[in-house]
């Protein structure tokens, strides 16, 4: 039997899923024919004619049977040499069918059925993360949510019922344990099941998450205790819930963490036993109405606070509401075009705003389903991220700009045969410069397996706007300003370079000189609700194509830093938030050209990082 490409995430069933519909659907055929006889030998190397009994007529039957339930249409020679069951199977698998077979072998969600529209309404009407969970558990509580890709390459379904039971019951464990209302709790996890039931299961016993990144090396464990103990110790965390090779923390981060009570393990939750604990059958009825009793259902209460760095003394922690949250996935959303058809991948860390709001937590709200790999997943093997687009027909994944590049210049030939892309509407680039070159070099790699360029969406956002603020249109593809060097670096003016001049044109990194010119790529309009300026030094608006520091506001802007009055007040300008990049505007889009602390002044021109970085 064919196999699907070694570069491809792997469901534990993957090799056998196919084969074992297929003998399923045969077994069907042959008993309705009357063959009992013919069953006992029912194998994938029985001989359709010798074995089974199966003349042209029948075998004809059987096809039919198969490309109906697999919803693909099989070739006519292969219908008509196969000699096993094993040889129907191949073609079967065979490039340009073999997406729609294993998902219909496995009973994936395919994009074009399912619609979800009975649980559409929770991310418009939804007033707290908690409530949108609850409703979706409600109507359809076995819905898979999440393809989790673990790390022997199995996927694991879990359901909005799955999630919702066992956060609930990290939320008796939490409140067994004395955790106060409103008081922050740590959340130390790899992307695993353990990471989103202890997210919920915080809300739940009305606690704050506040996701950090976990040790990537034991060796390393007391280095790293120091440099999250200021986060901590801001946070004034009570509880830190982490895996349980990192226990050690507790003793080692104590001694700076006062509030820090206690180090928990997913595992602390799963050994109590009874009322409905992870592992046990529970009525969704009675598990929806359990969980009501624990929500804390008001919009305006921190839902999270997210950390923007960990590795100084003067950590920043952006305080975000229900309320914030939901209105800047709704915003999001509806830039984005999110519709019930739609399915979600991501590999980006669950402690970035990026990975846990744009990603997950969007797609919980909209009631889609979304892939999960781990970031280390995809950093040892980029192709991995594709090929789960490929299988769960993905239509909505973001990554940085390095991921693009990395997989653009990092993946071999051989681990993409087969790969399609297609279905990949809308390819989110953002959290670092997007660089028009990686956009070029990305689209001309993938262009082959159906990547198409319009589907490539430079986006703009910080956690200090929950997450997202400027967005391009949906379909449009990249737009690429170019503009003279000289005028931009010498005095802040994005004067264009008109098509044909000498000045025109890409320039590659080795190339680049005081004559070449400057491109930077758009990243649409701020999103509805929202407001972006461009000001200068004085705090004053700037005219079109001019240079100056992106302030913004709308109703899912930060209330400001937890516990940092005085970070709070340097970025909060009457009104408008400091975003610390520089932009410009120039017919209505966003450009933005470099973070302000980053951008070196020497004899009077401004140096760009990211040109620096590139050369």
């Amino acid at each position: 039997m064919d196999s699907l490409p070694p570069s491809a995430p792997q469901d534990s069933r993957f090799p056998t899923a196919v084969e074992q519909r297929v003998l399923t659907i045969t077994r069907e055929v042959l008993a309705e024919l009357g063959a009992q006889h013919a069953i006992s030998n029912l194998t994938p190397s029985a001989s359709l004619e010798r074995d089974l009994g199966l003349g042209s007529l029948e075998r004809v039957e059987l096809v039919s049977r198969l490309e109906s339930d697999f919803a693909v249409s099989l070739p006519d020679q292969v219908a008509a040499a196969a000699e096993t069951l094993k040889d129907l199977v191949v073609g079967l698998l065979q490039p340009g069918l073999r997406t729609a077979a294993v998902a219909r072998a496995l009973r994936l969600p395919p994009q074009e059925e399912q619609p979800r529209r009975e649980t559409w309404g929770a991310a418009d009407t939804a007033t707290t993360l908690t409530e949108a969970l609850i409703r979706h558990c409600e109507v359809a509580p076995e819905r898979p949510h999440v393809y989790l890709h673990e790390e022997d390459d199995a996927t694991r379904t879990i359901s909005y019922g799955d999630l919702l039971r066992e956060a609930t019951a990290v939320a008796r464990g939490l409140e067994a344990r004395g955790l106060e209302h409103g008081r922050s709790v740590a959340l130390m996890l790899p992307t695993s099941e353990d990471f989103f039931s202890c997210f919920f299961g915080i809300l739940f016993a009305g606690g704050v998450p506040v996701p950090i990144y976990p040790p990537f090396r034991a060796d390393q464990i007391e280095e790293y205790a120091r440099r999250q103990s200021g986060i901590l110790r801001n946070a004034e965390a009570q509880f830190l819930i982490t895996f349980r090779r990192a226990e050690i923390l507790g003793r080692l981060l104590r001694p700076g963490v006062p509030s820090l009570e206690a180090v928990l393990t997913p595992e602390n939750f799963r050994r109590s036993k009874g009322n409905g604990s992870p592992g046990e059958a529970e009525d969704p009825t009675q598990a929806v109405r359990r969980a009501r009793a624990f929500a804390f259902l008001n919009p305006s209460r921190t839902a999270l606070i997210q950390y923007t760095s960990g590795s100084t003394g003067d950590p920043k922690g952006v305080v975000l509401s229900h309320s914030d949250l939901l209105t800047n996935i709704r915003a999001s959303g509806a830039a984005m075009e999110v519709c019930p058809t739609d399915v979600g991948v991501s590999w980006l860390p669950l402690y970035h705003d990026m990975g846990l709001i744009a990603s997950w937590l969007l797609c919980l709200c909209y009631g889609v389903p979304i892939a999960i790999l781990s970031p280390l997943a995809f950093l040892r093997r980029p192709e991995r991220w594709l090929w789960a687009i490929h299988f769960h027909r993905g239509t909505l994944s973001p990554g940085p700009n390095f991921a693009y590049e990395l997989c653009a210049g990092k993946i071999s030939d051989e681990a993409l045969e087969g790969l399609d892309l297609s279905c990949w509407r809308n390819a989110f680039n953002g959290a670092e410069p997007v660089s028009p070159d990686t956009i070029d070099h990305f689209t001309e790699r993938f262009a082959p397996y159906g990547f198409r360029r319009e589907a490539m969406m430079p986006v703009y956002g910080l956690a200090e706007s929950t997450v997202g603020l400027c967005l391009p249109p949906v379909g449009r593809g990249p737009l690429v300003d170019v503009i003279r060097r000289d005028r931009f670096e010498n005095d802040g003016i994005a004067e264009p370079v008109l098509s044909g001049s000498p000045r025109a044109g890409s320039q590659t990194a080795g190339a680049r000189s005081s004559a070449s010119p400057l491109r930077f790529v758009s990243v649409g309009r701020a999103i509805k609700g929202h407001e972006v300026k461009i000001v200068d030094g004085q705090g004053q608006p700037v005219g079109e194509r001019r240079q100056g520091r992106l302030l913004f506001r709308g109703p899912s802007t930060t209330s400001g830093y937890f516990r940092n009055p005085q970070a709070t007040a340097a970025s909060l300008h009457d009104g408008w938030w400091d975003s610390g990049d520089y932009a410009y505007r120039a017919d209505g889009e966003i450009y933005i050209t470099g973070r302000t602390k980053d951008v070196i002044i020497k004899g009077g021109r401004n140096i760009y990082p990211h040109e620096i970085e590139e050369v």
